[in-house]
């Protein structure tokens, strides 16, 4: 038998997996989409995490202080064999046990020897402010050179010096050779070539020899922490006598004599944790391995090495990586929920998106069924499909998290997509292995049971959030903690299931006793529920529950995060507020009066509300208690205004009327007063003298108490206030020393206003002078530390609550909290909307066929429209007043176990307030939006659909 030529050949099946994507490119396309958006979150989120906490704790320890993040090592100096090169023998011993999840940066190590007894210098040229001699310190750092500038002379020696004189006195004989800084020189009188002489021995007589002076270019760098009497001269003080400290730098040769100057001395290594290679994740292995080096087997291998049985290593790290934990643990609530929140949401929608695949060819894969197709067969071929869409997805959108968000961390962010991608793979399969099975009784408990458990998940995880908090101290929160408003959202999801259709129902009824059919027949359906093809097309017992949990959850996680960032914005500016005494503060320095005028100019600065101007004196005295006197800090303020900026900051209000009367007296009478909590209790009822520490008296006579007070907000500090009036003037109060003020005020302008008022002729009143800013004080006055100061800014320093607003909100660790938060919010919101979406095209074929009918019979397109969302818009109107009714009870619920202090940047009562605000926001925010698209859907794809309906006819 000849064979058939090949064009006679049976053709080759085609494979399924390509049949079926090339059938439904449309839909292999969403599906690719939905997986790659949702695996590009599930494995940002981590990485995002992970960066936000390695900024944040770098950038608190970095706030810490050089000093705090560097191992501290000292040893005794040998009393033989002492040189530089045993230092650095010893120093690279102590460098290689680094390296493993800490390192240090090799280039900024500090080490040498010093004294460990300064020693007075007796010649009587030096300057001797208090009568008391200089002394002077010895050290030999390595690396010094190489951060100053020699400028006279030259450095000391390296060379050992030859053998001295007679025995007894060799060991002083030459003079130690030292640097010395020109600061300092100038400060005590020494020049190049003086041979300082320290107190006689026995055997002879310590002195130095200045043979160079150096400048220090930049005596801020890191190098000259705990080096301060390097770069000049130390004001030492005992009691009220002044005296001079100096450190002197030594050559490599003199290191063998440094202890004939101070009796003893020591080797030390400064070495500076590199800050920027920590990671938050690795955190406990990293104080393991710290506490190791100080006291532990790291520490007893380095003592072996070194051969030096005194070594010893100190380090404030382990301290500040607990507290760098701990804030991590409060900040944690904010960081957790959202991405929760997104992920909670991000789960419903691959279920509805599997749901929808598989009501879309139930035909289909029932067509296979009776075909003699087995369950696990097209399983398995619907798994391949998935595979080809869903994996290509997930690899391309987990490479792109990784390239955008680089981090060392990669298995979180890997087992996140794994889990999500793999998800979105089995929601279609799984679907359809539901819809092959054969159908069983529906048993009536599985519902109710369910529930019961979601139930009781949720009771005990709020229960045990107000009895434990959000965060538990020492321990990292708790997951079913951080879940209870999420099981709060899915408890009012399931609840408004049940209800949502009955009062759906009643409502319908209503509808159908009016004349209009359009209302009566969309609430019917919301109430029913309606679905497409198989099982679904028999009717529904309600409307599905996913959509509306989806909505409830994305409503919740954002009203309740939002209440958290409100609480956390009133607390910093409640902070703010006490810290400034109001918006805006402008202070006189010590003694010193404000310029006449400058406070009713900047009370008429735009933006103000109140203007307050005071007079406060910190050293007054008050004379007629059981006491003899008792320091107090005395106020005088109009009545009025300052009742309303305490009422306003919460601080100490009271009734201006009590000191109303107080502004007409006689200078004779006496003036009423308010005193704080503690002082009132010791001085009782009567009337007192009020002794200002300027001078002069005011008699003073108890008319309420207070709390605490805006121009000094201690709630234990001793105050008075008194009105401003004819008695208080005559103690000079009637010159305000402070301004204060409620309203926007801008602080440059206002700064602006206070140099303007300056007289040119004397920039610094006031009888005491003005100290040089520190850098954080330029800091926290709004001024970059490193520009120069103004003399304004020293005189009368300017404080507004804004400023103090932005310098608490400035840790990353607040700031990365709260974007990925923001961040979550979005991705909730739009998985929400993509919820809804689904719910609508799972209806699309059924929808359709009624409005084509409805359309024969005289139904108009724009009835069509308010059918359509006389359906949809219940459930979403349900959803969004039960995730706001959910939302306000998970923060009254679980707010109170919440601590903001880490978030607010001080130390805050513990809770969250319940404003409505924040909740509505965005509850009615993501309402409108769905409302939107709902609206936008119907009008754009109901006249399509209904004109394909007709064309092709009713097939069902």
């Amino acid at each position: 038998m000849s064979t058939p030529p090949p064009s006679a050949r049976a053709p080759r099946p085609a494979p399924w997996v390509r049949t079926r994507l090339r059938a439904a490119p449309l839909g292999t396309l969403l599906a690719a989409a939905l997986a790659f958006v949702a695996v590009l979150l599930a494995a940002a989120l981590p990485r995002a995490q992970d960066r936000g906490a390695d900024q944040a704790l770098r950038s608190f320890l970095e706030r810490s202080g050089h000093t705090d993040t560097s191992l501290q090592v000292t040893a005794p100096a040998p009393v033989a064999g002492q040189s530089a090169e045993a230092l650095d023998r010893t120093l690279k011993s102590l460098l290689s046990h680094t390296g493993g999840t800490f390192r240090v940066d090799p280039e900024a190590v500090v080490h040498g020897t010093r004294t460990t007894k300064r020693q007075p210098l007796l010649n009587p040229e030096l300057s001797r402010p208090s009568g008391f001699p200089p002394a002077m310190s010895l050290l030999y750092v390595q690396e010094a050179p190489a951060h100053v500038k020699l400028v006279e002379g030259r450095w000391p020696s390296d060379a050992r010096p030859p053998a001295g004189a007679p025995e007894g006195a060799a060991a002083y004989d030459p003079p130690l050779q030292v640097a010395l800084s020109q600061r300092a020189a100038e400060t005590l009188g020494a020049r190049l070539g003086s041979v300082l002489r320290s107190t006689p021995l026995v055997d002879g007589t310590p002195s130095v020899e200045v043979v160079g002076l150096y400048a220090v270019p930049d005596p801020t760098e890191d190098f000259w922490v705990g080096l301060d009497c390097l770069p000049r001269a130390c004001e030492h003080y005992n009691g009220e006598n002044l005296s001079w400290h100096v450190d002197a730098l030594i050559g490599a040769g003199d290191l063998g004599r440094m202890d004939t100057w101070g009796d003893t001395a020591e080797d030390f290594w400064r070495l500076p944790v590199d800050v920027g290679s920590l990671r938050a994740d690795r955190l406990a292995a990293t104080t393991k391995e710290i506490a190791s080096y100080v006291a532990g087997p790291t520490a007893a291998t380095l003592t072996r090495e070194t051969a030096r049985q005194r070594l010893r290593t100190t380090s404030w790290l382990p301290e500040l990586f607990k507290q760098a934990h701990d804030r991590r643990q409060a900040a944690a609530p904010l960081a957790l929920i959202g991405p929760a929140g997104v992920g909670g949401v991000a789960f419903v929608v691959l279920c509805l998106a599997g749901a929808l695949a598989g009501d879309r060819r139930d035909a289909e894969l029932r067509l296979l069924l009776a075909r003699g197709g087995s369950r696990a067969g097209i399983v398995g071929r619907l798994l391949g499909e998935g595979a080809v869409t869903v994996l290509p997805a997930a690899t391309a959108a987990t490479a792109l998290a990784v390239l955008l968000l680089p981090t060392p961390r990669l298995a979180p962010a890997l087992l996140s997509a794994a889990v999500v991608a793999l998800l979105a793979l089995l929601a279609f399969p799984v679907r359809a292995a539901v819809l092959l099975t054969p159908a069983r009784p529906a048993g009536r408990w599985r519902r109710p049971v369910a529930e019961l458990l979601v139930l009781v998940a949720t009771a005990a995880a709020v229960l045990e959030v107000r009895r434990r908090g959000v965060a538990p101290a020492g321990s990292d929160p708790d997951p079913l903690l951080v879940a209870a408003p999420l099981l709060l959202a899915l408890c009012g999801g399931l609840l408004l299931a049940r209800l949502q259709p009955v009062v759906t129902g009643w409502l319908a009824r209503a509808a159908g006793r009016r004349s209009g059919l359009v209302g009566f027949l969309g609430l019917a359906r919301a109430a029913r529920g309606s679905g497409a093809g198989g099982r679904q097309a028999r009717g529904r017992s309600g409307p599905s529950v996913l959509p509306m949990v989806a909505l409830l959850l994305a409503i919740t996680t954002g009203g309740f995060g939002a209440a958290v960032l409100d609480s956390v914005d009133a607390n910093r500016l409640g902070v703010a507020r006490l810290a400034a005494g109001g918006d805006a503060a402008i202070t006189a320095f010590g003694k010193a009066s404000l310029p006449a005028g400058l406070a009713k100019a900047a009370g008429e600065l735009p933006g103000v509300r109140t203007s307050v101007s005071l007079w406060i004196d910190h050293d007054s005295s008050i004379l007629g208690m059981t006491l003899r006197s008792t320091q107090t800090s005395v106020i005088v303020a109009e009545p009025a205004a300052y009742a309303e900026l305490s009422r306003v900051l919460g601080c100490g209000s009271f009734d201006p009327a009590l000191l109303a009367a107080g502004g007409t007296q006689s200078a004779d009478a006496p003036v009423p007063a308010l005193f704080s909590a503690g002082l009132a209790r010791l001085a009782g009822p009567g009337t007192f003298t009020v002794r200002p520490g300027n001078g002069g008296e005011v008699k003073a006579q108890v008319v309420g108490v207070i709390d605490c007070t805006p121009a000094r907000p201690a709630r234990d500090a001793a105050t008075v206030v008194l009105p401003a009036g004819p008695a208080t003037a005559l103690v000079g109060a009637d010159q305000p020393n402070q301004w204060l003020a409620l309203g926007s005020v801008d602080g440059e302008r206002l700064r602006a206003l206070v140099r303007a008022a300056l007289p040119p002729a004397s920039p610094t009143q006031g009888s005491s002078p003005a100290p040089s800013p520190s850098p954080s004080s330029a800091v926290a006055a709004g001024r970059d530390p490193g520009a120069a100061a103004d003399p304004a800014d020293d005189v009368y320093p300017v404080r507004t609550s804004a400023e103090a607003v932005a310098e608490l909100g400035a840790d990353p660790l607040q700031r990365s909290a709260e974007r990925l938060f923001w961040a979550s919010v979005a991705g909730a919101a739009g998985f929400a909307l993509l919820a809804v979406l689904l719910t609508l095209m799972r209806t699309v074929p059924e929808r359709a066929a009624l409005l084509a009918r409805l359309r024969t019979m005289g139904l108009r397109r724009r009835q069509g429209v308010a059918l359509i969302l006389a359906e949809t818009l219940p459930q979403t109107l349900a959803a969004t007043l039960g995730g706001a009714v959910v939302a306000a009870a998970a923060v009254a619920l679980l707010g109170p176990a919440m601590d903001l202090s880490t978030l607010v940047g001080a130390s805050v009562p513990t809770g969250v307030r319940l404003t409505a605000g924040p909740v509505l926001t965005q509850a009615l925010g993501l309402a409108a939006l769905v409302a939107a698209t709902v609206l936008v859907e119907a009008a754009t794809s109901g006249r399509r659909q209904i004109t394909t309906e007709l064309r092709a006819g009713d097939q069902r």
